[in-house]
């Protein structure tokens, strides 16, 4: 996969920087720490430049947030709340009200998280979804996610030209940020969820 995404880069360039990064946005398993830092070492020995790198991968980024934030319409608040009344939602445990707050707490701090997810491996790219469900101001998605965006994708390629042909480094340091970040994601989601379940139960 690596050898394909180096090969696509050095035939088509920029073009192929941005049909890329627009795919690695809805396929999060695609790095994009690999396409980034690769497109900054090629700003090196190639007439591309870091600007114009960071142009076309923020401009890949946001092709690929808009698909999952429409996709994120589709699967609106309604329909998530019929399913929930169903079968699954009482496998959860889940009832209606906890999508209200959900949405709630979204539309109260959605703007901030679609910023900050934007340098968090996975989710950067499938916050987009919820963002779509709970239907925040496109203009303003657009404007977190562009920022969030710029900046992920300058470090990652100014680092990339400065390391030169070391720039398989950054992709191994980042990798290892990856894992440390989806390991406490994991944990928090666990502790949040036994705490969840901890209230109902105290409830009762």
């Amino acid at each position: 996969m690596q050898q394909i995404m180096i090969e696509l880069m050095n035939q088509f360039g920029y073009w192929a920087i941005l049909l890329l990064i627009a795919v690695e946005n809805i396929f999060p398993p695609i790095p994009s720490e690999l396409i980034l830092t690769f497109g900054g070492f090629m700003t090196t020995h190639t007439d591309m430049n870091v600007l114009g790198v960071i142009f076309f991968a923020t401009l890949g980024s946001l092709i690929g947030a808009i698909i999952l934030y429409y996709l994120g319409r589709i699967l609106n608040k309604e329909r998530l709340e019929r399913i929930i009344e169903g079968k699954i939602g009482k496998v959860l445990r889940l009832k209606k009200k906890d999508i209200e707050k959900a949405d709630h707490w979204f539309d109260t701090k959605g703007y901030y998280t679609v910023f900050f997810c934007r340098f968090i491996p996975v989710v950067r790219s499938l916050i987009s979804i919820p963002a779509g469900m709970s239907e925040m101001h496109f203009g303003k998605f657009l404007v977190f996610t562009t920022v969030g965006s710029i900046i992920w994708n300058s470090v990652l390629v100014v680092l990339g030209s400065i390391m030169g042909d070391h720039w398989m480094k950054i992709v191994e340091w980042m990798d290892l940020y990856s894992r440390i970040i989806l390991l406490l994601l994991v944990i928090l989601c666990i502790g949040g969820i036994c705490f969840y379940y901890y209230k109902k139960t105290r409830k009762k």
